[in-house]
């Protein structure tokens, strides 16, 4: 086969990484790709939010099978493009994609199907938001409408640093028309859990948990991120919470997509916290999490391939996904001035000598080679990830890989997965060969 991944950044890159391995292989291409990419497949340029120019690089490829990574080129109409002409394409369509597209649109829809998340007021206008502060106590978490790339959700411990924020997204427009209309909700308290499942619509395969560190510094403090950081273990989610988790949430959420005339297809991300009342939706995503697809990657043991073979085939129900029960961690490294505007030139130093070690992956974000030298090209430039027997040897192997890179700026959190070193295990560490129910969603919705 031949197969295209779209996408530039480090969950691109763990996802050629993988594809690559496959027995159905023939060809791999990256579009646009990074520095990375361009050493496991041949990168060709692509403007990803033009869905007609993806397709046109697929057709005169001759690629058989078009994986999407980001989430723009899938709120764009990418997948609704391929349809049309018949080529296949793993995601869901842009009627699908606004569960992540409009976080209104994502909560509206949760609170018609009766998903459990975060109660919110939707807000339109400045001094509308300002008046909806008054229902809310403080800390309160202000969302962005649409997409603004990890940087529309600001955690305000003070009404000031709220009006703040809505004064930056509604009247000064910092993130463009992204931030035109907000959310308003209640910060929940808790464990976040980042659980993402492949879907056919009717079929899940669940996808091995992970936890994305979201803040810049350690400790979750400083302002939010595209993610600096994420740990895989099955320690975090015992079956019993597993289970819950497909049915009132997965479960509800795809019968509620078919029922609105809307299937669903392709990944599926749901950002949780693990509250006292049970697990409560913070956000989709319609695809894989970046950086949870690194450590998650790191430890599929299955042909990934096959996984969306069975998807196209309509056969999902009769796989499983099989991982290693060893945990996994990437630590991401930072340009200066990430996540504001970073310092992009830098030559990067110690890569090859850190992915030398045993157990361990570079994956590549914003890298670029200029004069045949790897410098930084982006705010999240690469992502170490370690797999080992237990997370306190995945998380010593990663950082020691680490300590071999730099860069000039170069900044990380030194605790990921530390939270997982305090959680107790909850069950028994699963068999090398974990095999999870795939339940299929029935019910009066008429999804069978």
């Amino acid at each position: 086969m031949k197969i295209l991944v779209i996408g530039a950044g480090g969950r691109e890159h763990a996802l050629v990484w993988k594809l690559r391995e496959s027995q159905h292989m023939e060809e791999i291409y990256g579009a646009p790709g990074n520095a990375g990419i361009a050493q496991e497949a041949e990168c060709r340029p692509v403007e990803v939010s033009n869905p007609a120019a993806v397709l046109e690089l697929a057709q005169s490829l001759g690629a058989d099978l078009t994986v999407i990574g980001p989430e723009a080129p899938l709120v764009a109409g990418v997948v609704d493009e391929f349809e049309k002409a018949g080529r296949w394409i793993v995601g869901p369509t842009k009627l699908a994609a606004r569960l992540e597209g409009s976080k209104i649109f994502a909560k509206e829809f949760m609170r018609r199907h009766r998903i459990p998340t975060a109660r919110f007021a939707v807000a339109e206008r400045f001094d509308q938001a300002i008046r909806a502060l008054d229902d809310f106590r403080e800390p309160v978490v202000i969302k962005a409408d649409g997409l603004a790339a990890g940087k529309g959700v600001v955690v305000a411990r003070r009404r000031e640093e709220a009006e703040a924020a809505l004064d930056a997204f509604m009247r000064q427009k910092t993130l463009g028309a992204a931030g035109e209309r907000v959310v308003i909700e209640e910060c929940l308290k808790g464990e976040e859990l980042s659980f993402m499942v492949l879907t056919d619509g009717r079929a899940v395969v669940p996808l091995a948990p992970a936890q994305d560190h979201k803040s810049l510094l350690d400790n979750d403090q400083g302002p939010n991120t595209g993610g600096m950081g994420a740990f895989s273990d099955e320690a975090m989610l015992p079956e019993r919470l597993r289970s819950e988790i497909l049915r009132v949430i997965v479960t509800p959420t795809l019968a509620g997509m078919a029922a609105e005339g809307v299937p669903y297809r392709g990944f599926l991300y749901c950002g949780l916290m693990l509250t006292a009342e049970g697990p409560k939706v913070l956000e989709y995503n319609v695809r894989l999490g970046d950086p949870e697809a690194q450590a998650i990657l790191m430890r599929l043991r299955s042909d990934l391939v096959d996984l969306l073979l069975a998807l196209r085939q309509g056969q999902l129900g009769a796989v499983d996904a099989h991982w290693t029960p060893n945990p996994a961690v990437c630590v991401v490294l930072a340009a200066k001035g990430y996540p504001g505007a970073p310092e992009t030139g830098q030559v990067i130093s110690g890569y090859e000598e850190a992915e030398a070690r045993a157990g361990v992956k570079v994956f590549h974000a914003g890298t670029r080679v200029v004069n045949h030298q790897l410098v930084t090209a982006g705010g999240r430039v690469l992502g170490v990830t370690a797999i080992a027997e237990d997370l306190a040897a995945a998380i010593e192997r990663a950082y020691a890989a680490v300590r071999k890179i730099h860069f000039d700026g170069m900044h990380y959190r030194t605790d990921i997965g530390a939270k997982g070193l305090r959680r107790l295990p909850l069950e028994p560490r699963p068999p090398n060969r974990l095999r999870v129910p795939n339940p299929r969603i029935t019910g009066s919705l008429g999804v069978t």
